[in-house]
């Protein structure tokens, strides 16, 4: 799976180690994401997406408008 934690987080110029602390997970779990050696559970992309509040479309590249629609 390749989506684009990576790219959202070096937009708001947020580190590897800022975002595991906010989100309260393992550094090296966070880095494995983000270079597609592991996947992430729903849970897991669901928080993503609110941290970053842009949709889960838009954080699979299924999309290219971030805006969450209701």
């Amino acid at each position: 799976m390749n989506f684009r934690l990576k790219e959202l987080r070096k937009q708001r110029k947020i580190s590897q180690i800022k975002l595991s602390i906010d989100l309260n997970m393992n550094q090296n779990t966070l880095s494995r994401y983000e270079n597609g050696a592991r996947e992430a559970d729903y849970r897991t992309l669901v928080m993503f997406a609110d941290y970053f509040n842009v949709s889960l479309d838009y954080l699979f590249g299924r999309t290219d408008k971030p805006e969450i629609n209701f």
